[in-house]
């Protein structure tokens, strides 16, 4: 559009370009031309934008998940279980068939990891955390998850090639700290 109107006033340009295509759309023949270009880019974005907040909100949960792996007796726990719960609910209402080839998960868990492992508590010396990726997409978004499943016993996958051994007094990543079970996701929504 040869007036700038796009990149000095997106919604005034939004409405104009709206209208214009709902104009199109009642079958008006227009002499103003719509912004085509600008207007196939914003509708890819719409899609982009929704795909990255759906993947946001995978990464923040797994990364509370992994602080609840590494800092089960920590204050903060519960509301780290509750942080998961509404990340992954939310995740799953954002999430539609198309995104499922497009998130890559491990990658996901790697920015996680990085941000777990930097991350500190007054508990102590964190557990051990898994280097690999141990869950799938499908895991994440199961309506009837288990927190404390996803972030203790629900870790190890038969296809998995990495070792189980840690250091000497630590223990391993997938013994649980608490029984399956404990903290569903209906008991949080309960106390809020």
């Amino acid at each position: 559009m040869p007036d700038g109107l796009y990149e000095c006033d997106a919604l005034a340009w939004s409405d104009q370009q709206a209208d214009l295509l709902r104009r199109i759309a009642a079958g008006e023949r227009l002499n103003e031309a719509v912004d085509w270009a600008n207007v196939i880019e914003e509708v890819q974005d719409v899609g982009l934008s929704d795909l990255r907040a759906c993947e946001s909100l995978i990464q923040q949960a797994i990364s509370h998940l992994l602080k609840l792996h590494a800092w089960p007796d920590s204050r903060a726990s519960e509301h780290w279980r509750d942080e998961v719960g509404t990340f992954l609910d939310d995740a799953g209402r954002r999430f539609t068939p198309s995104m499922r080839e497009r998130i890559d998960v491990s990658e996901l868990f790697a920015r996680a990891l990085r941000r777990a492992r930097s991350a500190r508590d007054d508990t102590g010396r964190p557990r051990l955390l898994p280097e690999h990726c141990p869950y799938t997409l499908d895991n994440l978004l199961d309506r009837d998850f288990d927190v404390d499943t996803l972030a203790v016993t629900g870790w190890i996958q038969p296809s998995s090639a990495w070792p189980l051994e840690t250091p000497a007094g630590t223990l391993p990543w997938c013994c649980p700290a608490f029984p399956p079970g404990t903290a569903r996701r209906r008991a949080a929504r309960s106390r809020r």
